[in-house]
């Protein structure tokens, strides 16, 4: 695989993590930069990781983690979204400021979420011949600067469409979800 590949590839596997945080910056009260950079890290760090697994799951028992990883992904990703709808939906009780930051633990989940594909492509990266710890390096830091760019980018949508961006962000989650499960199903992945 030469590089503009691996560009390409990091690009791609950073796009619904990109999605992810703009939903993100958009629930959180305004979000410094400070912030942005600790969801991007904790993004990439997981996005970097997860082919790494799936590279090595794939030179294990590749039929196993294909025939699984869309509906895992879609799963974590639609109940995130659901959440969010909720959340949007419902609202904050009166007089409940937003969140300076997520916990650890949601970012860590959306991060799992948004990554399953990354891993499913570890799988195939295992029958060719890559540098897999390279290839993973440029995927975790582009998911950590797309990450930054759209925590930012959702904190002025948050602020211009309020509870509608959060609901909106619930929606491209399982939209997200929806694509990766269309795309296994139907052969196109």
């Amino acid at each position: 695989m030469n590089l503009a590949s691996t560009i390409l590839l990091a690009f791609a596997m950073s796009t619904d993590a990109f999605a992810a945080a703009i939903g993100k910056g958009a629930t959180l009260s305004k979000p410094r930069i400070r912030e942005a950079l600790r969801i991007g890290i904790i993004f990439g760090v997981i996005e970097g990781l997860t082919p790494v697994i799936g590279w090595a799951l794939g030179r294990a028992a590749s039929q196993y983690v294909s025939e699984w990883d869309h509906w895992i992904a879609f799963t974590l990703l639609v109940v995130l979204g659901l959440r969010m709808i909720r959340a949007g939906v419902v609202g904050p009780e009166p007089d409940t400021p937003k969140p300076e930051s997520h916990s650890f633990w949601l970012i860590a989940v959306t991060a799992i979420a948004t990554s399953i594909d990354a891993m499913a492509v570890g799988v195939g990266l295992a029958f060719v011949d890559v540098d897999i710890v390279f290839t993973a390096a440029a995927i975790g830091l582009t998911t950590t600067l797309m990450v930054i760019f759209g925590v930012m980018l959702g904190r002025v949508l948050g602020s211009i469409a309020g509870r509608s961006a959060e609901m909106f962000g619930g929606v491209l989650l399982i939209g997200i979800g929806a694509f990766i499960l269309y795309e296994h199903l139907s052969g196109a992945a």
